[in-house]
């Protein structure tokens, strides 16, 4: 009998993140996204799709972790495809109305497309009146389990860091004329934003063309890092937490949690995609602490905002002392820590995607 497969593929996402996770038994491939990058990624997102084959283009869950132009403008792109050229069977996703529902709370610009995209295109995999994603101060954290058996255990975010975001939600959405949760608005004003539309335009919206805009958005200025939907994957005795933009604290409390759940002082893991493409703000020595894990994944280029810090890396060298570090990109940010004297100083194996290769490859 085949043995079960656990697979992460970090897709060239610029500045941002988009992992392409398939797992399985055999020939039976189940399949996650998470997040989209940055608008060019879709080319990238494309291919994977394309590549899936005829009768079983289905994806089991894509998940946004947060409006960050940098998380969710590929999405965007992808969406505004019609007919869709998949199947989604769930969406996790934490829209206007479903944060308002449970908070008060506002969206941004980018998820009010992205809503109103989802209503039209798979309306049955995400509803924009939903229960929000979100960690409880009390009880067992969430947990819900996918077709083929993956189980995942909701991490971030809490309550407290979603309602840190309505104000600035609030003005990214009224500054461009629409009232949020109007998601009819906010289809008509998509229509517009000519990087996220098909060359045929997009079907059933405004035909309307105003202006050529830029291909990518510029980025937040108070980015909702902390609404990030994070969680524990786990599926055929392999486990990754996949950490998106997440605040240290919050993801160190829900760690606290699950090891007390569970019995354990630290939770084993195969693998940690690192939060805010290494921000020496996003981990911490206490988080770390919780944490037992060969291998940490790094997804940035750089860009814009020079990550990863180096104080991100050494940290996770000195305290998380793992065996392998996977990096997306070699830049200058990362090459101080692909150089042979530092894998040898610190005990770990370096390993980055050549750029020609079409992504990033991590086998569990």
């Amino acid at each position: 009998m085949p043995s079960p497969f656990f697979r992460i593929n970090l897709l060239p996402a610029r500045h941002g993140d988009c992992l392409w996770v398939e797992y399985g038994v055999g020939d039976k491939v189940n399949r996650i996204l998470i997040d989209g990058g940055p608008v060019s990624t879709f080319e990238f997102i494309k291919q994977r799709v394309d590549g899936m084959p005829l009768g079983d283009k289905v994806l089991e869950l894509v998940v946004l972790s947060h409006v960050d132009a940098d998380h969710v403008e590929g999405l965007v792109r992808l969406f505004a495809e019609k007919p869709l050229p998949f199947k989604v069977r769930q969406v996790w996703f934490n829209g206007w109305r479903q944060m308002k529902k449970a908070h008060g709370l506002l969206g941004a610009l980018q998820g009010e497309f992205l809503s109103a995209l989802l209503v039209r295109r798979a309306p049955r995999a995400w509803d924009p009146d939903g229960a929000p994603w979100v960690v409880r101060g009390q009880g067992k954290l969430p947990c819900h389990k996918l077709p083929g058996g993956m189980r995942l255990t909701l991490l971030s975010p809490d309550t407290k860091s979603l309602n840190k975001m309505a104000k600035a939600w609030e003005k990214a959405v009224k500054k461009a004329g629409i009232d949020p949760g109007d998601l009819e608005a906010a289809w008509k004003a998509l229509a517009k934003r000519k990087q996220f539309v098909p060359k045929e335009g997009l079907l059933g919206a405004t035909p309307s063309m105003d202006e050529l805009l830029k291909a990518q958005f510029m980025e937040d200025d108070s980015p909702p890092n902390g609404s990030s939907i994070a969680f524990l994957a786990e599926y055929g005795g392999k486990s990754v937490l996949f950490l998106a933009d997440a605040h240290p604290d919050v993801i160190y409390a829900s760690l606290q949690r699950l090891c007390a759940e569970r019995g354990v002082s630290q939770l084993a893991v195969d693998a940690v995609k690192v939060s805010h493409h290494g921000s020496k703000n996003n981990t911490s020595k206490d988080m770390l602490g919780l944490i037992r894990s060969p291998a940490y994944l790094i997804s940035t280029n750089g860009d814009y905002f020079d990550h990863p810090d180096p104080e991100c890396v050494a940290m996770i060298v000195k305290h998380g002392k793992p065996s392998r570090l996977y990096f997306n990109y070699s830049s200058e940010h990362t090459e101080p820590w692909l150089a042979k004297a530092s894998q040898t100083k610190y005990g770990y194996k370096a390993i980055v995607r050549k750029s020609t290769e079409p992504s990033l490859g991590v086998d569990l």
